[in-house]
């Protein structure tokens, strides 16, 4: 027998595993004694629209254990046979990596080309790029094992339902490390301290497969014979051969999108957003969300989180200006993979404990902003490198970034002195202005003005903006059939998730990823 539980909460209770359980088998009509129920955690969500913020719950408590395969199933990577084909898999970010564990599956050998260094390795490159200002283009914080996902907050929230199992992909993290809360918790996350720990697991089951990774390892050429992609050939001169070619390389991997424009392979300019990261301290956003006097949240709420969305005109033109990739409890850390450029983006660790909390803004650029004539499919991205650069420039050359307080920048005015910061290489106070093109910074004015309205206290100089966030989405497509997934006019060629422009983040990157190996196996089966 199954009793379905729909909860309201307090956060004490919802919060704490072991009164949680007690509270569900209470309400089931069991007792703590009870040794044979079974609770299943299904979802938890908090909600704060009143003055009493309450958290949500829902479960099924079970009188005996049901089937648990069926309910968080383990999967099961068989070695690949010595004849298997290969596959070779272009970047190890989470497309790449669950490509490989799911062409595994399909009886297919992956090999997994990365141009960064594994999880390990890859730190003593970001401690370079926060302490000495030193930019590894093969190494930072967007490459390297795990992709940018690894090192940038590790956030497993995605509205693409329909592309994929969403819950299959969390289930998989589970499997190799991740706590069972991302299974029920309405936006999971995991923490930039424990997924490099969660990324290893996975390499470990690609490998003990008979899967193969190379890391070190840029791509430079592809190998074509005709309109046929055969592989690709790395920097080294090595070349790799496969039935088909999973191209998973992450939204900054200029290189290859130089690459295919240069070979002419079809790719498309593709609408994005850019504009800066704002930075609150954490007790802020509590006492806003919350309604907290003090901005104490106590000991059982997460921190406060926000998604602030608003239409801003320029010049008779509306486009929008929203949060993106807020981090509560979190840091700003340096993204740039090239020297001369300054990008900035967010994370958080596990416990989100920091006092800093902080979003991007951005403002949607869409291709009627883009000088196409002059670019054409790569418009968007020099326009990303105009705004990168031009902030490396103006903050004095090194990794420290341009920033101002948020009341100034909306006011016009630069500010005299910064506030302290969670961003390593340091800030330098300018006008942002100047390194704002007018379409953006004339937006997050106004943006920013609609925040304040929206939350009291949010439009304030004890908060200041960082620049510049420019690393949204890819501002190229690599165009593929919607059914086959190939390239329409490259065959074996398997463009994949953000670097191609079909996935926003972890979960639905990993799905994409999924979805390219299954379409290589139907192909390799016709």
């Amino acid at each position: 027998m199954k009793k379905e539980l729909d909860l309201v909460l307090a956060p004490e209770i919802a919060y704490d595993s072991a009164l949680l359980e007690t509270e569900l088998l209470r309400q089931a009509g069991f007792s703590k004694s009870n040794e044979t129920a079974y609770i299943h955690k299904i979802k938890r969500s908090i909600d704060a629209r009143g003055r009493e913020v309450k958290v949500k719950v829902r479960a099924d408590v079970y009188t005996q254990a049901p089937d648990l395969s069926t309910i968080l199933p383990t999967y099961h990577y068989p070695s690949v046979k010595p004849d298997a084909p290969t596959v070779v898999i272009v970047g190890a970010g989470p497309a790449g990596f669950f490509a490989a564990l799911r062409c595994l599956e399909l009886g297919l050998k992956p090999v997994v080309l990365e141009r960064g260094k594994d999880v390990r390795s890859r730190r003593r490159d970001l401690a370079a790029i926060n302490k000495e200002h030193v930019v590894n283009p093969d190494s930072n914080y967007c490459f390297g094992e795990g992709g940018a996902g690894t090192y940038s907050d590790g956030k497993l929230y995605t509205r693409s339902k329909k592309r994929g199992d969403v819950q299959r992909v969390l289930q998989i993290l589970v499997q190799h490390g991740a706590t069972t809360d991302i299974l029920f918790d309405a936006h999971p996350h995991i923490g930039t301290n424990k997924l490099p720990v969660l990324i290893s697991q996975i390499r470990e089951s690609i490998l003990q497969a008979g899967g193969e990774i190379h890391f070190d390892t840029r791509v430079t050429d592809f190998v074509l014979d005709r309109q046929h992609m055969k592989g690709v050939v790395t920097a080294s001169g090595k070349t790799f051969e496969g039935e088909a070619v999973i191209l998973a390389t992450g939204h900054s991997a200029r290189d290859i999108y130089e690459l295919l424009n240069d070979k002419k392979i079809l790719i498309e300019a593709k609408p994005f957003a850019m504009g800066v990261r704002v930075e609150h301290q954490q007790s802020l956003i509590d006492r806003i969300q919350y309604h907290c006097a003090d901005g104490n949240r106590g000991d059982y709420l997460p921190a406060a989180s926000y998604a602030l969305v608003q239409q801003v005109a320029y010049k008779g033109h509306e486009r929008g200006v929203f949060s993106f990739c807020m981090c509560p409890g979190g840091f700003i850390v340096p993204a740039a993979t090239a020297p001369g450029e300054v990008v900035v983006n967010g994370m958080s660790p596990s416990r989100r404990d920091s006092r800093f909390a902080n979003s991007g803004i951005v403002v949607a650029v869409n291709l009627e902003d883009m000088d196409l004539k002059q670019h054409g499919p790569l418009a968007g991205l020099r326009l990303q490198q105009a705004m990168e650069q031009k902030a490396c420039a103006v903050a004095g050359g090194t990794q420290v970034a341009p920033a101002q307080r948020l009341q100034d920048f909306v006011k016009g005015k630069v500010s005299s002195s910064l506030l302290e910061t969670s961003y390593q290489p340091g800030l330098a106070s300018v006008d942002m202005q100047e390194v704002l093109p007018p379409m953006i910074g004339q937006r997050l004015r106004g943006g920013f003005q609609e925040f304040g309205y929206k939350m009291r206290g949010y439009l304030t100089n004890e908060a200041q903006i960082v620049g510049v966030e420019s690393r949204t989405s890819s501002p190229v497509r690599i165009p593929r059939d919607k059914e086959t997934l190939q390239h329409p006019q490259i065959k074996n060629l398997f463009p994949c998730a953000e670097g191609a422009g079909y996935a926003g983040g972890i979960v639905s990157a990993a799905m994409d990823g999924e979805r390219c190996a299954e379409q290589v196996a139907l192909l390799i089966k016709r």
